[in-house]
């Protein structure tokens, strides 16, 4: 297990290094520049390379990349070009809001996905099976602006029950914070629990049609005793992967929702510096989403290695 361990950890090192030059070679290609941008089109030429000098951008691209990834190592992310404070404090200050939310909408899409998915296993082909199956579907084929902005409609709208944008700040209590989340939240967690439903009932189904299970059945087993017993817990290898990748993309895929409720996040932070070419920032929010989804990957392969020891001499 530790000598599997090491090779991802190996491989997770190298997939960093990759990320970092990447990112930082598409942030330099995009046309602009940031202090010309700031300053205005009637800046003169010697305050834009005034400023320009003052921000950094006058040393080569090697010398920035290497300052850049040196000083994140260290916790240092520099400093925003446009709010002249330091983008680890930004940070740290918006992932107060997408973390919480990207859990509340994996606890909310796990709770709907595992019932539906077993339930739709338990019963293949009949009506509660095909019940089920349709309704992921619509999951998967609606966007979550398109459920976002539905559920805006009838619970903060039409019933009065939510806000429909803004977050107080955890400063105003842990229900009003979750509660401006719940819709947030649910918007996310829907078409990932349709994903997730889907997946678990394809694997629940190639599991009952394995050796182990029909001899379970011929030990006096009932299809639901054999079920949860031995199906469900061999059936979550790829219910893992899917929960890993799903908390990674919940993370760093919710700038759209977060835009539709008005919520200071990551990626709300992430469009407002694309918008006003603040660089640095959007590098490193990035840059840190990045890491983010190659440890979720990572704790992903130790999970379901423990789960199922044949695969460590795989990888």
């Amino acid at each position: 297990m530790i000598r599997f361990a090491l090779r991802r950890l190996i491989s997770l090192t190298l997939s960093l290094i990759v990320a970092s030059i990447v990112i930082f070679a598409v942030i330099e290609i995009i046309p602009g520049d940031p202090a010309a941008f700031m300053l205005g089109v009637n800046a003169r030429p010697d305050t834009v390379a005034a400023l320009r000098e003052e921000l950094g951008l006058t040393a080569s691209a090697p010398a920035r990349y290497l300052a850049w990834v040196t000083g994140m190592l260290t916790g240092d992310f520099g400093t925003s070009y446009t709010y002249k404070t330091p983008v680890a404090g930004m940070i740290a200050d918006r992932i107060w809001v997408s973390f919480p939310l990207a859990i509340y909408a994996l606890i909310l899409s796990t709770l709907i996905a595992f019932p539906a998915g077993i339930y739709a296993a338990a019963r293949r082909g009949r009506l509660g099976d095909v019940s089920v199956m349709a309704a992921t579907q619509l999951g998967v084929a609606v966007p979550n602006f398109w459920f976002a902005m539905i559920i805006v409609s009838i619970f903060s709208l039409k019933l009065g029950w939510f806000n429909a944008i803004g977050f107080p700040g955890w400063d105003a209590g842990f229900w009003p914070a979750i509660k401006a989340l719940t819709l947030p939240a649910i918007a996310l967690a829907l078409p990932q629990a349709a994903i997730l439903a889907r997946v678990m009932r394809s694997s629940l189904l190639d599991m009952l049609n394995e050796d182990f299970m029909r001899t379970a059945r011929a030990k006096g087993l009932s299809r639901r005793q054999a079920l949860w017993r031995h199906a469900v817990r061999n059936a979550m290898i790829p219910v893992l992967t899917i929960l890993g990748l799903q908390f990674a993309f919940l993370l760093a895929g919710g700038i759209i929702i977060e835009q539709v409720f008005y919520l200071p996040g990551l990626g709300r932070l992430i469009f407002q510096s694309i918008q006003a070419r603040d660089l640095i920032v959007v590098e490193s929010v990035v840059m840190l989403l990045v890491f983010t989804v190659i440890v979720v990957n990572f704790a992903v392969d130790i999970a379901y290695a423990a789960v199922d020891p044949r695969l460590r001499g795989r990888r």
